[in-house]
């Protein structure tokens, strides 16, 4: 497989088309959009006229600012088929998503629905250099998990030859890595550095894989995570995006030859971002919270969803739809220790700037008394798992400090050996603890 700039045939006209010309399509799908769920959605119609408004009032792109939010506790509050805007007849699949912290959240999709999530994955495998007859390794999780059956679906569409690996089962994951040759691995990122692990415990060169695309979803992680598998493995990396609620993955994905930020699928999906305290619409380059309005969804219609997700709307480059900033975190995932704001994801990117440290770690937070207590978690490379007492401690020291100057919150730091943090085999790494509220 050969990674390549898209001649102009490759791209679907809208992926060239105007500014303008996304706007009048954006502006016509936005208004059937409203009104479908308006008419067919009881949350909805309650939602629109407790605020005073009707699809009718969506004249421009902005007038959506004037339309309620949707978050993850309305379609709780629906459980199970409450938001389905057709008959459930006409539901061809239910996915649900994990429901650690209460009832599932549940979506179901039409045919069509499910046409159009296969051909906007397929859209985002050839954003990654992904092309018909590149064999796919996909180590999603399989089941009501969007992740495996939406990327399985979208390779085929592809034109692709799939291999469902689904998640776990590490060791079969590198003999099949070694087997069948794929070119592309859609995985989590987490996940991966997994994959990567078992290649060097089995005394094989990950560098020498068939592996030339990693597209990785599901999770959040930092261009520090991006140089740590780009250069411990083969592969070039690049950030795929999508939510159950909105659809699944491909929502948004990197395009290869520039590497800047998932761009957004602005045809079925339109952005904002807010200011997570007061909802006001942000300008384009602003830092807030993301929220998405589902344009072509016939089976569950998502009016301003809050994804909870912080990041910023950037202008196009390889498209001519807007790109998303890496995702910074999440708002309901930022621990705020004695006064400071911090983000798992700031500690990824400290662990990861250590060269004889992998990209695996934990935080575990903890109250004594009136005093959060923070210890972090990391590990020693495979290759470096063998350190010396006194220079384990020297790491320890130097992490601590640097989150202390970074992030501005002092942390216990344990360095321990290679495997020590649990794995995570399905799905999304378990990266924070906080056993304050217990």
């Amino acid at each position: 497989m050969t990674v390549f700039r898209p001649e102009p045939g490759d791209l679907e006209p809208i992926e060239t088309a105007s500014r303008d010309e996304i706007a009048a399509l954006q502006l016509t799908r936005l208004r059937w959009s409203l009104q479908h769920a308006y008419d067919h959605v009881p949350h909805y119609r309650q939602a629109f006229d407790a605020k005073g408004v009707h699809p009718n009032d969506l004249q421009q792109l902005s007038d959506l600012a004037k339309f309620p939010f949707t978050t993850k506790k309305d379609l709780r509050d629906n459980y199970p088929f409450g938001m389905f805007a057709v008959p459930r007849e006409q539901i061809t699949r239910i996915h649900a998503s994990s429901g650690t912290t209460g009832k599932p959240t549940v979506v179901g999709y039409t045919a069509k629905d499910i046409a159009t999530w296969a051909d906007l994955v397929a859209r985002s495998i050839r954003a990654s250099g992904g092309r018909p007859g590149d064999i796919i390794h996909v180590a999603y999780g399989y089941g009501l998990f969007t992740g495996g059956l939406g990327a399985h679906y979208g390779a085929e569409r592809a034109g692709c030859t799939v291999i469902p690996v689904s998640g776990g089962q590490t060791e079969k994951q590198v003999q099949l890595i070694n087997d069948f040759h794929p070119d592309i691995i859609m995985v989590t990122p987490s996940y991966m550095q997994v994959i990567i692990e078992e290649f060097i415990r089995q005394g094989l060169d990950p560098k020498k894989s068939s592996l030339k695309v990693g597209i990785f979803g599901a999770e959040p992680w930092t261009e520090a995570m991006r140089r740590e598998v780009e250069n411990t493995s083969s592969l070039k990396a690049v950030d795929i995006y999508g939510l159950s609620e909105v659809m699944g993955p491909g929502v948004a994905n990197e395009c290869i030859e520039t590497q800047d930020g998932p761009v957004i699928w602005e045809d079925h999906f339109y952005p904002e971002i807010i200011d997570p305290e007061t909802g006001e619409v942000l300008p384009d380059g602003e830092e807030g919270e993301l929220v998405f309005t589902t344009l072509t969804k016939e089976g569950l219609p998502i009016v301003r969803y809050r994804t909870r997700d912080l990041t910023r709307l950037l202008p196009p480059t390889a498209r001519s739809f807007r790109r998303m900033g890496k995702i910074v975190g999440r708002s309901d995932d930022m621990l705020i220790i004695r006064g400071v704001n911090m983000f798992p994801t700031q500690i990824e990117e400290i662990v990861l700037q250590h060269e004889k440290l992998s990209g695996q770690y934990q935080i575990t937070v903890t109250r004594d008394g009136n005093l959060d207590e923070v210890q972090v978690l990391c590990e020693l490379h495979p290759e470096t798992s063998h350190a010396a007492a006194d220079e384990v401690k020297a790491i320890q020291g130097w992490v601590q400090h640097r989150i202390k100057t970074m992030v501005g919150v002092s942390t216990r730091v344990s360095v321990l050996p290679s495997g020590s943090i649990e794995r995570t085999l399905v799905g999304k790494a378990r990266r924070v603890i906080d056993r304050r509220h217990h």
